[in-house]
């Protein structure tokens, strides 16, 4: 990872946009309906430090270098991280191509490198991201606090978010019924914790773009993972980083039953056949997610 991604906050933050013409037209159109202040900077007031004090962020866009670069110093001296448009080397970070949808943004980000590579794969993901997906995340947001007073545990928070996701709370969510919403996610959390959890089983060989939808799911959602020492990198890199790693030898039929039967998820990568017999009369349930086909 070159850069890391970050996302800032900017609800009663003050945003500063320095320049001119169409570059900084573009940064206050992106910035538009954010709940941040915007300040815009023009000339001379650009190259003042005391303009950009208590800035968050600040983007200078103009082509005159010379503008550009006291504006860059300037936001500096006032300790303000600075993007500056088309020029990396006077940037503390760059401006990813983004998909906007409320509560929910995603960001793809080339370091500077080839922000047309990062539009042109915006426009393939943004069609996979709905546009309710934000009215959901404000749904969890708002009940975060009862979430986590009823379900202090959390393996427990993350079995209960992940069946809401996909229950009926978020599909009232997501076609605009928030009051609907509010009440059926209440009403699950007041019934607890309903699904178990489950072994999944997944082939940990590789190549990575032969595993399946739900295998990438499935990783990406995994409380535990067990993986054998061979399995494949790629792999085992779609799994979430905080997800507890448990070595094969560890991971007996007794201790996956209990994993389970506390609500845990666990994936399984394996590279070689797995008898499952055991797991079978310790009342596991186990999903085998094969690999597509080549």
């Amino acid at each position: 990872m070159d850069a890391f991604p970050a996302f800032f906050p900017l609800s009663g933050r003050t945003v500063v946009i320095a320049g001119s013409g169409e570059p900084a037209q573009a940064k206050l159109r992106l910035l538009e309906g954010s709940p941040a202040r915007i300040v815009h900077l023009q000339g001379d007031a650009a190259a003042d430090p005391a303009a950009y004090a208590g800035a968050a962020l600040a983007f200078v866009a103009s082509a005159d270098d010379v503008f550009a670069q006291a504006a860059a110093a300037a936001a500096r001296a006032a300790h303000v991280p600075v993007n500056v448009v088309d020029r990396p080397q006077l940037c503390d970070f760059t401006t990813p191509a983004v998909i906007d949808r409320g509560e929910v943004v995603a960001a793809i980000g080339t370091g500077g490198a080839s922000p047309m590579l990062a539009t042109m794969l915006r426009a393939d993901i943004e069609q996979r991201v709905p546009e309710g997906a934000g009215r959901v995340a404000a749904l969890f947001r708002q009940l975060q606090d009862e979430v986590r007073a009823a379900l202090p545990q959390l393996h427990e928070r993350r079995t209960f978010l992940r069946e809401a996701l996909t229950g009926p709370a978020a599909a009232a969510a997501m076609a605009g019924d928030m009051d609907g919403a509010m009440r059926l996610l209440r009403e699950a959390l007041a019934g607890g914790i309903a699904a178990q959890g489950r072994i999944r089983i997944v082939t940990g060989r590789g190549p990575a773009d032969l595993l399946t939808l739900r295998a990438v799911r499935a990783l990406a959602a995994a409380d535990v993972i067990v993986a054998d020492p061979d399995a494949d990198p790629a792999i085992l890199s779609l799994a979430r980083r905080d997800a507890e790693r448990l070595q094969p030898d560890a991971a007996s039929a007794e201790r996956l039953a209990a994993l389970a039967a506390s609500g845990q998820s666990v994936v399984r990568v394996a590279t070689a056949p797995i008898v499952l017999t055991e797991l079978e009369q310790a009342g596991v349930a186990v999903e085998i997610l094969p690999t597509a086909a080549p």
